[in-house]
C-alpha cells in the first residue's frame, strides 16, 4: 500500500480516532491524515468496520468520502464496492473503481 508511504505528520495533529491495526504497515503517528486522505479513506472502507467508517465520516466529512471514492480511488475489492454502495446509497457505475473495472478487457476465450 504505497499510498500511505513518505507521509509526514499533520500540523495541527488532529486525527481520527481510527486503530493501528488498520495502518500495521505505516507508522501512524507520522501520518499527515489531510494529506494523505485517500490512503486513509481506501484503507478504511477496505478493512474497517462499522464504526471505523462512521469515525472517517466524522473526521473527512460524507461529501469528501464520496467524493473520493466517485473520482479518485481506483480500485476496490467487489465485497468494498458492494457494501460502498449500501452504506452510501450509491451506484456501482458512480464509482471510478467500478468503471475502470467494467473498462478492462478480459479474454476473448
Amino acid at each position: 500500500m504505497g499510498l500511505l508511504k513518505n507521509i509526514i505528520k499533520s500540523k495541527n495533529g488532529q486525527k481520527p480516532n481510527l486503530p493501528k491495526r488498520l495502518f500495521w504497515d505505516s507508522n501512524i503517528d507520522k501520518i499527515d491524515w489531510q494529506k494523505g486522505y485517500l490512503g486513509v479513506i481506501d484503507r478504511v472502507i477496505e478493512r474497517g468496520n462499522k464504526q471505523e467508517w462512521e469515525e472517517m465520516i466524522r473526521f473527512y466529512g460524507k461529501s469528501k468520502v464520496i467524493k473520493v471514492l466517485k473520482s479518485e480511488i481506483k480500485y476496490l475489492p467487489d465485497y468494498a464496492i458492494e457494501n460502498v454502495c449500501n452504506y452510501f446509497k450509491l451506484k456501482k457505475e458512480d464509482l471510478a473503481c467500478y468503471a475502470r473495472s467494467q473498462s478492462k478487457r478480459g479474454h476473448w476465450i
